[in-house]
């Protein structure tokens, strides 16, 4: 079978103005891929009718598949709907399936229908509904030039399920499609690209080319993905994956989407132990990041943000002697900060930090990115002092990400040193 174009068409004048980012066309592609399809061309239109219609046109007469995402909404500069319909030379119609589901989702929610809201039921004449279970406006799929054309609403929520529920089994079921493509992806975090390719040409320069590897930077992690499209593929990922796994060591955080809070979290409740956070730099990201976690109240005991040296002293215990001998930002400090907030909470392990995040209040023995980490439990804590020289809350970030990241390995017993640690320790910094 001749392999399927497709097209992507982006519509909004928040988009052309940078005012929204458009991150849909990104899960668009991800959903396609499961199919083994790839986007050949996007293009973004601002919010006007005949431009649209004439875009319709011409990447209809281009493609086998064309996806439309935005412009379904009750307003005026909502224009999908029309454009469509011009492009087709369909009239538009009031469409009695979308109504109806329209009504019903307004009398869940006690809305009132109103005539602005039943803009989003006029539709080109004999168009098919695409359901959409998250909100008011209905996706809708009709043919033109022999091309497939599905809309979607530009609301990312109701896009990604109207996309993974109803789209991609329709093109499925339409167009036949068998795929054997078959994604694993699992994170990674303190160690960069550039470095993980080179210790995969180092040491797996034999990489079969039956199995296509990715990297994908989201701060604080990067997502490795291998992808592979012929049963041969499918029949020796496992294997190289646990390779590529082997080789990265402590740095493989987990599986799938696995978050830095989600690993620390799994590693405490198969040990049935609990953590707790003395912040001051990072403002109780830390404990933020961890209570985003489903079953964090089963392992998490409390969290201090002692932001200034008064609030250390008398929280958590910080002796004002170590506070004026050494300096908030020192290993003498997050020391006592750990074991404050361990006697304070009670709980089996501790993380405390205290840094430097900027862009003002460095020195020259202490500059703006200068930032001390205590990790460990009663009568076992280590301490170690970074340099991070990013913007404030980039600083942030990655210094909370690096203070879960410590105790996880710590938890589950990984002694080799992190990448972060060969890079960015101060001289003589461990303890």
């Amino acid at each position: 079978m001749t392999k399927l174009k497709v097209e992507l068409l982006l519509t909004g004048n928040e988009l052309m103005s940078g005012d929204v980012i458009d991150s849909n066309s990104a899960v668009i592609a991800q959903q396609l891929k499961t199919l083994g399809l790839e986007i050949s061309r996007r293009v973004t239109v601002k919010d006007d009718t005949d431009l649209l219609s004439q875009e319709i046109i011409s990447q209809s007469q281009r493609a086998d598949i064309l996806i439309i995402n935005g412009g379904l909404g009750p307003t005026v500069d909502d224009m999908t709907a029309q454009a469509l319909a011009d492009a087709a030379q369909l009239p538009l119609a009031i469409h009695q399936q979308a109504l109806s589901q329209l009504t019903a989702w307004c009398e869940k929610r006690s809305y009132v229908l109103n005539q602005a809201n039943k803009k989003q039921a006029v539709l080109p004449q004999g168009c098919d509904i695409i359901t959409n279970d998250s909100g008011s406006a209905c996706g809708f799929h009709l043919r033109l030039n022999g091309c497939a054309i599905y809309t979607t609403p530009g609301v990312p929520s109701e896009m990604v399920t109207m996309i993974q529920q109803e789209i991609v089994p329709a093109i499925e079921r339409d167009f036949k499609i068998n795929s054997t493509t078959d994604v694993s992806r699992f994170q990674v975090f303190g160690i960069g690209e550039s470095t993980i390719q080179q210790l995969v040409s180092e040491h797996l320069s034999d990489w079969p080319a039956e199995i296509e590897l990715g990297f994908r930077a989201s701060m604080p992690l990067i997502e490795m993905k291998l992808t592979t499209d012929t049963e041969q593929g499918h029949g020796i990922k496992a294997l190289w994956q646990n390779k590529l796994e082997q080789l990265l060591g402590g740095h493989v955080i987990g599986q799938g989407k696995t978050s830095l809070a989600q690993a620390l979290v799994e590693a405490l409740q198969q040990q049935h132990k609990s953590v707790a956070f003395a912040e001051s730099c990072t403002g109780g990201l830390m404990s933020s990041l961890l209570t985003q976690v489903s079953g964090c109240s089963e392992v998490f005991e409390a969290g201090f943000v002692t932001y200034s040296n008064a609030i250390k002293a008398k929280i958590i215990s910080v002796s004002e002697h170590t506070l004026t001998q050494f300096g908030a930002v020192s290993s003498e400090v997050v020391l006592e900060m750990a074991q404050g907030a361990l006697k304070q909470s009670g709980s089996d392990y501790v993380v405390a930090v205290s840094g430097i995040a900027g862009p003002g209040g460095g020195s020259i023995d202490k500059p703006v990115g200068t930032v001390w980490l205590a990790w460990g439990e009663q009568g076992n804590i280590q301490t170690i002092g970074l340099a991070v020289p990013l913007p404030r809350i980039k600083f942030q970030q990655y210094v909370a990400a690096v203070g879960l990241d410590l105790i996880r390995r710590h938890i589950i017993g990984i002694t080799t040193p992190a990448y972060y640690i060969e890079q960015r320790a101060l001289t003589n910094s461990a303890t």
